[in-house]
């Protein structure tokens, strides 16, 4: 299993459209990709932190697929349209990387 992590920074100067992001941006991902292996989609909303200060993350998602080879022709495949949705939920960069699960309990 691959999952894909998605990190949306949060500053004083972002912002992010939860709306748009849960109503447009995921059924757009799952329409794309659930048929190239994506199997599950999990996002969390960042609250604070333990010592009660702003969250470093605006929403955190997760991406599950069967392999890295699926993520890739994913990628290859719709990556420029997803990509291109950011725009209009956010004007941050996310943070994006491939990871492997190592124990799911």
């Amino acid at each position: 299993m691959t999952i894909v992590s998605v990190l949306y920074p949060k500053s004083s100067t972002s912002h992010f459209d939860h709306d748009y992001y849960t109503q447009k941006h995921i059924p757009l991902v799952q329409a794309r990709w659930t048929e190239m292996g994506l199997e599950r989609v999990e996002l969390m909303r960042g609250e604070t932190t333990l010592d009660g200060a702003s969250p470093s993350y605006e929403l955190i998602g997760l991406l599950s697929f069967g392999s890295a080879e699926q993520v890739q022709a994913a990628l290859a495949k719709f990556g420029a349209e997803i990509v291109g949705d950011i725009p209009n939920f956010t004007n941050v960069e996310p943070m994006i990387q491939l990871n492997s699960l190592v124990q799911d309990q």
